[in-house]
């Protein structure tokens, strides 16, 4: 059978989740839904539930009726804290698809422990084009993020996926759900502008692959005092593989429904592909619906580099990428070395760390020394909360400034029409968390010393 078909078929779920259908409608007429939400045989009440245009609680009698729009696809809930996430070989599975049925009922499993405090990690741009690509993601990325949720024992974790899972080949996402079911952790994915059907008309039908594997493209969970909420920010023009940033006005009114009931105080994960403040088009519409909350972080992926931007009460993390400069070499194009972010969240308070592939969690920097003894040290995650200051032959010598500039390593592997190999079009990219030094002839021996927003400390030593 099809894998496609298989997916959109199967209802047998490994998670938490239940379905109930009676095809009582025809998928594109407006309708009521009715259903109900129950964990361990009892009822919940005010559990969130969604066609991606109209939000309903449940009633004390865990039971809920939904007017769904003629456009709706998808009935789903945004999962209450303290409650598994549904999944299906790890890949969540939090909806049920309209077309399949009438009453729609959803089943949740309690968790065992409090999840106030847990941790999540987030995978930007597998981005995986052929069997060769699988393979280095299977034996480099799948072993070093299942030891980071190995060195996790006991701890409740999940991930997030914020888009181009795969490389407009999508046979590969089957190659992507068995990554995610070899890791062992829930996964949420997000649309990305590699993941889209480039032939199939305009935005409202580039998603349907993605639909038929993952669900909608946009909705919210919660886990603690964190609220989550994936978005779709790429905005499929019409002509092959033509797109732009932009969240529709669709969504943007669906959010601003689903943020009545988040709490001022409570940690808002907003998670995407497309960077926000740089790349897309009306950020500020999405701005003002955010600037209420206190603390809010929004995950980004797409651009093959790390930054951070901080506005205000928003902190957009734009992640380096799984899969680096497109597979071609062991960093991204601004020298972050391949790798993953990994947040661990206790109440309303987030810490976090990026986790370089094959090298512990101490690989927070690189430094390089030229013929001429210039220092350059790229510290990935840099944000101006961090510290940066150095030591010549033992002696403090003071406070770097951050500029900026190209990596040296990824000035060597990818400048030049014909580099990398295979693929060519990987180029050095600018970034500002470098810092430079022009060191004396006389000097020997110099250590960086990076101190982040927590207070860790990250030490890197070298010949001068």
């Amino acid at each position: 059978m099809n894998r496609r078909l298989f997916i959109q078929r199967s209802l047998i779920l490994t998670g938490a989740l239940t379905l109930k259908f009676r095809n009582t409608f025809g998928f594109g007429k407006s309708a009521a839904i009715t259903g109900k939400v129950t964990a361990a045989g009892k009822p919940l009440a005010n559990v969130l539930v969604s066609d991606g245009f109209n939000i309903v609680p449940t009633k004390a009698d865990g039971t809920y009726q939904l007017a769904t729009d003629a456009k709706a696809e998808f009935v789903f809930i945004s999962i209450p804290s303290g409650y598994e996430f549904p999944h299906e070989h790890y890949i969540a599975r939090h909806y049920h698809r309209i077309a399949d049925g009438g009453s729609m009922d959803f089943t949740l499993v309690p968790l065992k422990k409090n999840d106030s405090k847990h941790t999540f990690i987030v995978w930007a741009d597998p981005q995986v084009k052929n069997k060769k690509d699988v393979a280095q993601m299977m034996a480099q990325s799948v072993p070093d993020t299942r030891k980071t949720v190995e060195s996790l024992s006991g701890e409740l974790v999940h991930g997030i996926g914020v888009g181009d899972l795969v490389w407009d080949n999508h046979e590969l996402f089957a190659d992507y759900n068995k990554a995610i079911g070899q890791i062992g952790v829930p996964f949420f994915q997000g649309l990305g502008n590699h993941d889209m059907d480039y032939r199939l008309g305009g935005d409202e039908t580039s998603d349907q692959t993605f639909k038929k594997m993952y669900g909608p493209t946009y909705y919210s969970f919660n886990r603690g005092r964190a609220h989550y909420v994936m978005l779709d920010d790429v905005r499929y023009l019409g002509t092959e593989r033509e797109y732009d940033g932009y969240i529709t006005e669709q969504q943007l009114n669906w959010l601003a429904k689903d943020l009545k009931y988040v709490k001022k105080d409570d940690l808002l994960i907003i998670c995407l592909h497309i960077p926000v403040y740089n790349q897309v088009k009306n950020n500020q519409e999405l701005y003002k619906l955010l600037r209420p909350f206190k603390n809010v972080h929004i995950m980004s992926g797409h651009t093959h580099y790390n930054a951070n931007n901080i506005d205000g009460n928003i902190y957009e993390h734009n992640h380096g990428t799984v899969c680096g400069a497109w597979w071609t070499g062991p960093v991204c194009e601004d020298g972050t070395p391949r790798g993953y972010a990994v947040y661990n969240v206790e109440g309303n308070d987030m810490k976090w760390y990026y986790k370089a592939m094959d090298t512990d969690k101490s690989n927070q920097l690189s430094l390089y020394i030229d013929e001429q003894k210039k220092l350059t040290a790229n510290v990935y995650n840099w944000d101006p909360q961090w510290k940066i200051e150095y030591y010549i032959d033992g002696q403090y010598k003071g406070v770097l400034k951050n500029q900026q500039g190209l990596d040296p390593a990824a000035t060597k592997l990818y400048q030049g029409d014909m580099l990398p190999a295979g693929r060519h079009f990987p180029e050095p990219r600018q970034t500002d968390h470098l810092f430079v030094m022009q060191l004396g002839n006389d000097a020997k021996k110099v250590k960086v010393v990076a101190t982040d927003r927590f207070g860790n400390k990250y030490e890197r030593e070298m010949e001068a």
